[in-house]
């Protein structure tokens, strides 16, 4: 679809949703994310050039349908995939990725560290994606010294910068906001840095005792996103590891890094999200995200979870889509999903399904919060199905039909119970659902009611 469009901008130094947007000039991205958002043409234009929305869309990925991710538009789902040196491969990615799209991811990023040729992995996901494609390239660079980070140098990190970019990655994560300063800060943790991208650049720093290097060299990755129109997905390296360390001053310092990183960014038309904390307590939810709009000048923010409790390993995309919810609710842009795996291992299929349904689940009922025109209208339709006992089209309107289905069947598999007026629930004689008040009937009560100004009294 974006042949075309793409082809009168290649060539050009800045091609950017962004830099267009701030020229006047409404793109056919622009244009379509319109249209998939029910959304006037020239808002998203505003809101692309003010920075709170972007439109991830590599030049080189050009079967990518469009979308947006911002506070203006419906709240959005990432999946994360990729191989491990322990388990996975090319086809089992590929897979994945379509298990992703066909489950309502609205981004997928590959976070591959091994297992196979990442480029080839990554460039067959990009490939057979119609969603964004993010990656985390610090991840490639430590694979390319084989895993000795103190061999590491800046040239490292921008030369698998630059391939993921001509690949057709559409944003990445750069861990350029934490700093040899905040390092000291992680002292009374309990958890530490849990992020495995500021883990390494953490480790780099402390082998050299120097500046982090996707800091100091951020103008060189600007002036490469700006060539591929590659949106950066700041990420939080600090971001807290479990509820005791949620909102401190590690967190914090990085934070307001991060926005002045933005702002770096914008200065030069390119797109920016800020990733978000992954552990906070319910209180504290709302704080973080409005802290992340005050500091990051309102750049969409981009959370994974958060966990709002830490005892509940097996069962954290429950515990992480309770907070996802309310942080959609403040006003959070995209969700990271959490599976059941998380802090346990590599997720399967099944873990991919149930992370992205509970996931957008949590992201449905932040639009729902937050009086999105329209975002009612499913749950409307879907009740007045199961009101009318229509079991195929409350199906059809489920976030996860399949599942549905099967668990109806378990007890009442036959066609006929699909034009039954009750469930194995309640049975045939005693859903409240069965009990059907005409409009003749309740006028002629309240008839009744008024003539003989009947009361309600307590007994």
């Amino acid at each position: 679809m974006r042949t075309e469009w793409v082809a009168k901008r290649r060539g050009q130094s800045n091609v950017t949703q962004m830099h267009y947007a701030r020229q006047g000039v409404i793109t056919q991205e622009m244009h379509y994310v319109a249209q998939r958002e029910n959304l006037p043409v020239e808002l998203v234009k505003d809101e692309v050039a003010r920075g709170r929305m972007i439109i991830p869309a590599n030049i080189n990925h050009t079967n990518l349908e469009p979308m947006c991710i911002g506070i203006a538009s419906k709240c959005k789902v990432n999946a994360n995939i990729g191989a491990s040196p322990n388990s996975s491969n090319l086809d089992e990615e590929v897979a994945k990725l379509n298990l992703a799209v066909k489950y309502g991811a609205d981004t997928v990023m590959d976070l591959s560290t091994g297992g196979g040729n990442l480029d080839e992995i990554r460039t067959a996901i990009i490939k057979a994606s119609p969603v964004p494609i993010g990656t985390v390239p610090v991840y490639q660079a430590l694979e390319s010294v084989h895993g000795n980070i103190e061999k590491l140098t800046p040239d490292d990190f921008l030369h698998v910068i630059e391939k993921h970019a001509d690949q057709g990655v559409d944003y990445m994560t750069i861990h350029a906001g934490i700093l040899i300063e905040h390092l000291p800060l992680v002292r009374s943790r309990l958890t530490g840095i849990v992020s495995r991208g500021g883990g390494i650049l953490a480790r780099w720093m402390l082998a050299h005792h120097k500046q982090n290097p996707l800091y100091t060299h951020l103008r060189d990755i600007i002036e490469i996103f700006k060539k591929y129109d590659v949106s950066f997905s700041f990420g939080d390296s600090l971001r807290p590891g479990c509820t005791h360390d949620a909102s401190d001053d590690a967190q914090l310092a990085e934070l307001k890094t991060l926005g002045q990183l933005t702002r770096k960014a914008w200065e030069d038309d390119v797109q920016v999200m800020v990733e978000g904390p992954g552990h906070v307590p319910m209180d504290q939810i709302e704080f973080n995200v409005k802290k992340q709009m005050e500091e990051c000048s309102e750049a969409p923010f981009y959370v994974l979870g958060p966990l709002v409790t830490d005892i509940a390993p097996g069962y954290d995309h429950i515990t992480s889509a309770i907070g996802a919810a309310m942080a959609g609710w403040y006003g959070t842009a995209m969700l990271c999903y959490v599976t059941p795996k998380e802090h346990l291992g590599l997720p399967n299929p099944e873990d991919v399904r149930n992370g992205l349904i509970a996931y957008k689940i949590a992201a449905h009922a932040a639009d729902i919060a937050r009086h999105r025109p329209g975002a009612r209208d499913r749950d409307d339709e879907l009740s007045r199905a199961r009101y009318n006992f229509d079991w195929n089209r409350q199906f059809e309107l489920s976030l996860d039909p399949e599942r549905a289905k099967e668990y109806h069947d378990e007890t009442l598999p036959a066609d006929i119970y699909k034009t039954a007026e009750f469930c194995s629930m309640c049975g045939p004689k005693f859903c409240p659902m069965q009990t059907k008040v005409d409009a003749d009937a309740l006028t002629e009560l309240e008839k009744f009611l008024a003539k003989d100004k009947v009361t309600v009294t307590q007994s």
